[in-house]
């Protein structure tokens, strides 16, 4: 399910210069690139999807306005697929159909210790795919998530949302999707 076959070019780079900006914070670092396939799945702490439907682009609205796109991380000894389909279920109450690796932030945190025991440490990666997806249901959210809606937007609507509050990268992130998604 993961796929192959893609590779960055330098022209996603610059028509996407949000998405490929090194990130720092205060707890270490993160650099997207564009891959076909996870090279090492023990890398992988973190996955995304950028999720769309026959009628549009789905962005979750957390409790206090922000948008946001589902994903999360990998429980111990959970597959990739599984934590998408779970993390799509959990935050976004939908049912994954197909899904295309874009890319992958890779992370170098500086913190004492993982996040979570099972994780990779120092060096991780959070894989981030297009999925194309069912809404099925509410979402199933327990583990103190704040989603309160989910929307199926224009893609239009869904960058200029992450763009108000500050997120070009995830703005990109969706124009990437749309280009690399399939639409049929």
């Amino acid at each position: 399910m993961v796929g192959t076959g893609r590779t960055a070019a330098g022209s996603e780079a610059a028509r996407f210069p949000d998405l490929f900006a090194r990130v720092t914070g205060r707890r270490g670092f993160a650099q997207f690139r564009c891959v076909d396939a996870v090279s090492c799945a023990d890398l992988v702490s973190n996955v995304n999807v950028v999720p769309y439907t026959a009628s549009g682009w789905v962005v979750l609205v957390l409790r206090d306005g922000r948008p946001e796109v589902p994903g999360g991380t990998r429980e111990p000894g959970e597959s990739i697929e599984a934590t998408l389909r779970r993390e799509l279920m959990e935050e976004a109450g939908a049912r994954l159909e197909s899904f295309r690796t874009l890319g992958v932030w890779d992370c170098v945190s500086t913190a004492e210790a993982p996040y979570r025991p099972h994780l990779p440490h120092p060096r991780f990666q959070r894989l981030v795919g297009v999925g194309r997806v069912e809404l099925v249901t509410t979402p199933t959210i327990g583990d103190g998530e704040d989603v309160v809606e989910v929307l199926t937007v224009t893609l239009e609507e869904a960058q200029a949302r992450f763009r108000a509050v500050g997120r070009g990268d995830l703005a990109d992130l969706y124009g990437l999707a749309a280009g690399v998604a399939d639409r049929g």
